[in-house]
């Protein structure tokens, strides 16, 4: 028996979470599966119930839980409160606390989608690659950092980059394991020309490469990587990089499919738990208008399912499922192109668990 923990979170995730949730229990009845799930608190909804963005509760619940969903996290009403107190924290800290290290990006466009991107078609179309991006250290977590008041007077922000040989090698291990199981194809974003940290790097997943003589190792310097994914997008397979590099080049790999809210997210440990989520923000200024694209925490449920639970089957099914609302012409106004008809939030989740359930009648 499986147990999911699902945290729907802030702004538009209790909508989106609405519809995934749906999709869940769908695919539990189609394939038969032994899982149960729980809704906890995290985020903004968490300090206003709870008083602080990850409270005791979810984080007892998130550690016995096999995996994660969650929504999305954040908002203009708790900007002015304590920085440590904010709904991102909640988001760190599950992180660190669950020792998610690994966070998988990937950037799938559905052909039904190529005119949404704002590159041409034929740039774009069959794009499929996976941005491995390291979560847990790097420049966002380096000590020491801050803001100080330099002798002359004037002040001075500082933050440190910095990364364990262990560190790289784990992450290192992960994309070359997904890139085993994808082309065969890794490609290592670094910037070894003027930081020592990406030079330590580079030569620690050169190491890990020899014990992957299948995969054809590669590496880039970020700035060549980010003019590259958009020059020609489809030469990639599978991207490893640091914190930083991957959290902008992940962001960029979305644009190309034509919009974030359909992209899925995965962040796992060492053993293959994850927390799993779209790569979209909680967009309050569209909350509660039944107008957000529930595809992207749909697909994330995908990936948890394949990752995770090892439910390969269930997984390409939900997959699939989307392919078919596509096909019909549904579309939510994130990407929509001009004269095609739009459909809200609640309408494309139920579309997607009607195509999942047809597609269980006709096997």
């Amino acid at each position: 028996m499986a147990h999911i923990v699902v945290l729907p979170g802030d702004g538009i995730g209790p909508e989106i979470m609405a519809q995934a949730v749906a999709v869940l229990e769908a695919v539990r009845d189609v394939f038969a599966l032994p899982l149960t799930y729980e809704h906890q608190l995290l985020g903004g909804a968490a300090i206003d119930q709870a008083g602080e963005p990850y409270p005791a509760a979810t984080r007892q619940a998130a550690r016995a839980a096999d995996a994660v969903l969650l929504g999305a996290v954040g908002g203009p009403r708790w900007e002015n409160i304590e920085r440590s107190l904010r709904p991102e924290r909640g988001l760190l800290a599950i992180r660190a606390d669950l020792g998610l290290f690994a966070n998988l990006r990937p950037a799938m466009l559905y052909p039904q989608l190529a005119a949404a991107s704002t590159l041409k078609p034929e740039v774009v179309s069959g794009l499929d690659l996976l941005i491995v991006r390291e979560l847990t250290g790097g420049i966002y977590f380096g000590q020491p950092r801050g803001v100080r008041i330099r002798e002359d007077g004037e002040r001075e922000g500082y933050n440190t980059d910095v990364y364990r040989e262990s560190e790289i090698r784990r992450i290192a291990r992960v994309g070359f394991e997904m890139a085993r199981l994808r082309q065969g194809r890794l490609l290592s974003v670094d910037k070894a020309n003027v930081l020592e940290v990406t030079e330590l790097w580079r030569e620690v997943v050169s190491e890990v490469g020899r014990d992957y003589p299948e995969v054809s190792l590669s590496h880039m310097y970020v700035d060549n990587a980010a003019m590259q994914l958009v020059r020609a997008p489809r030469q990639f397979d599978v991207i490893v990089t640091g914190n930083l590099f991957g959290d902008i080049l992940s962001d960029e790999a979305a644009m190309l499919t034509g919009s974030i809210g359909m992209l899925p997210s995965a962040s796992l440990d060492a053993q293959g738990k994850g927390l799993y989520e779209p790569c979209h923000g909680s967009a309050p200024d569209i909350a509660g208008r039944d107008i957000a694209n529930p595809l992207a925490t749909i697909l994330s449920l995908a990936m948890l399912l394949r990752y995770t639970l090892r439910q390969e089957e269930a997984a390409v099914a939900i997959e699939k499922a989307v392919g078919r609302v596509l096909d019909r012409g549904l579309r939510t106004a994130d990407i929509a192109a001009a004269g095609e008809s739009v459909v809200g939030t609640q309408a494309m989740g139920q579309a997607v668990v009607a195509a999942l359930r047809e597609h269980s009648r006709a096997h």
